[in-house]
């Protein structure tokens, strides 16, 4: 029982590890205009048939499926990396509001034991 799980455990990484490279791969801006142009080669085809359905087939499922992923997950990354500096940028400040209530509250305390000596 234990061997399987252990198996299981270095599937589950092994996987984790493909996922988390093809979505640093696929959520650049790189993908993106790669999928453009794999899209767009596709294009004259769905045009030259002059099936309307077959047209917004290829923009549903061609186009926007293919570029919009990558831009979203770029879009993501960005947006991520902001709220971390955000993140960072209020526990700096929250830090620094509360070091600076400690030395007052020192003062206040050495104050008052001198009053009340």
């Amino acid at each position: 029982m234990a061997k399987n799980s252990d198996m299981n455990n270095r599937l589950s990484s092994m996987l984790e590890r493909w996922g988390e490279r093809i979505t640093s791969v696929v959520g650049t801006m790189w993908a993106a205009i790669a999928f453009t142009v794999l899209a767009i080669i596709s294009l004259p085809a769905a045009l030259a048939t002059g099936d309307p359905v077959i047209i917004v087939a290829w923009v549903a499922q061609t186009f926007l499926q293919l570029v919009l992923l990558p831009i979203i997950m770029v879009g993501q990354n960005v947006q991520s990396r902001k709220t971390e500096r955000r993140d960072n940028e209020t526990h700096a400040a929250v830090m620094a509001a509360h070091r600076e209530t400690r030395e007052i509250l020192a003062e206040i305390r050495s104050g008052s034991s001198k009053r009340a000596k």
